[in-house]
């Protein structure tokens, strides 16, 4: 698996999944998508949304759950198994992540849609006092496209990813690692992301 070369003091890191596997993860995007439209076109599924706040997001998501959905484990098994692979390398990266108390994917993650300039505007991060953000121990996130321009500042570390398909970063998900989405005002963009979290 090659690794995007990133500062160790950052606390991040970076690895390539396989691209075809970003292409089953957008393939079962949009047949979730279509199975929950209404005849107007909107999302109307029990687990997708379209969220559009001009001053912080617009976005379509659609959350996924490997531990309550079967359809998940079997069409984005590819996916959880190349995620599994950055994760230990990112454990071999920090090896302190070593004794942090048992975390895993236990929260929904989501499949995540933006149109021509839609995307996270507003620098946020992953964990605040409320439930479940509060458990989060780390974030994910892959790119499943390519885009000329667009990726995600991280705002402390000064630094700036591309979205480059297949592209998947994990980080911590503190106000350390505040970040926002770079945005593309004629592309579409697609990415897929959730959290490590205190399974206790």
């Amino acid at each position: 698996m090659k690794e995007y070369k990133l500062n160790n003091d950052t606390f991040m890191g970076a690895w390539y999944i396989d691209e075809n596997i970003c292409d089953e993860v957008i393939q079962y995007y949009k047949e979730r998508k279509e199975l929950g439209k209404t005849k107007k076109g909107q999302i109307t599924h029990k687990d997708g949304y379209t969220y559009e706040n001009k001053k912080s997001k617009v976005s379509e998501d659609f959350n996924c759950n490997f531990y309550t959905d079967s359809s998940v484990v079997k069409r984005l098994g590819n996916y959880q198994n190349a995620l599994h692979k950055c994760m230990e390398n990112y454990r071999k990266k920090y090896p302190s992540t070593k004794n942090i108390s048992q975390y895993g994917i236990v929260e929904p993650f989501n499949i995540q849609y933006y149109p021509p300039g839609g995307g996270f505007f507003k620098y946020h991060f992953e964990r605040n006092a409320e439930e479940p953000t509060i458990k989060r121990v780390l974030v994910f996130m892959t790119y499943l496209n390519n885009l000329e321009e667009g990726g995600t500042e991280w705002k402390h570390q000064k630094l700036k990813l591309p979205a480059k398909k297949g592209l998947t970063v994990i980080w911590p998900s503190d106000w350390t690692h505040t970040h926002k989405g770079v945005i593309s005002k004629t592309e579409e963009k697609y990415i897929i992301t959730g959290w490590y979290s205190y399974v206790n």
